[in-house]
C-alpha cells in the first residue's frame, strides 16, 4: 500500500519539531480527516535556512511533512512556492489516492508559513503566494 519512502519518513521523520526563534509559522489543517500540520521556518535574505514541522494525523501526513521539509529547505522562497503537492507525493513514489490530500496539507502549511513570513515583513503575501487552497481536492472543507 506505501512505498519505502513512506515508510521511511514516518519511521524516521527528519526536522520534527519547532525551529527555535521562527520568522515564519503555517498550521493548516483537514476537517474531513482531522490532520493538523504545523511548520516553522527561518528565513534569512530569502532563503528557508531552517524548518521543522509537528503534525498530528496519519502516517502518510507525518511522512509528506518530512518530506516537504526536506524539499524546501536550503531553497529560495520563490522555488519553495513552486512546490506542489503532486511533487511531494512523487518525491515519495506515490501515496494511495485516498491519502493525497495529506501531500495537499504539507504544500499548504508552506505555503502558509511563507505567507506568515511576509506579513511579518508587512508585506501582503496573497499576490505572492496565493489565496490557500486552490480547490484541487473535496478534503479540505472549503467551497469549491
Amino acid at each position: 500500500m506505501y512505498s519505502e519512502k513512506v515508510m521511511d519518513h514516518f519511521s524516521n521523520p527528519r526536522n520534527v519539531g519547532e525551529v527555535e526563534n521562527p520568522n515564519a509559522e503555517g498550521q493548516v489543517g483537514n476537517q474531513k480527516c482531522g490532520d493538523i500540520m504545523k511548520m516553522t521556518m527561518r528565513i534569512e535574505d530569502g532563503v528557508i535556512v531552517d524548518v521543522k514541522f509537528k503534525t498530528f494525523g496519519c502516517g502518510a501526513a507525518v511522512a509528506t511533512s518530512s518530506m516537504a521539509t526536506e524539499l524546501v529547505k536550503g531553497r529560495t522562497i520563490e522555488e519553495a512556492l513552486t512546490l506542489t503537492n503532486a511533487a511531494v507525493a512523487e518525491a515519495l513514489d506515490g501515496l494511495p489516492p485516498q491519502k493525497l490530500h495529506c501531500s495537499v496539507l504539507a504544500e499548504e502549511a508552506i505555503k502558509a508559513a511563507i505567507a506568515d513570513y511576509y506579513t511579518r515583513q508587512g508585506i501582503d503575501p496573497s499576490p505572492i503566494v496565493g489565496e490557500g487552497c486552490v480547490g484541487c481536492c473535496d478534503c479540505c472543507g472549503h467551497e469549491h
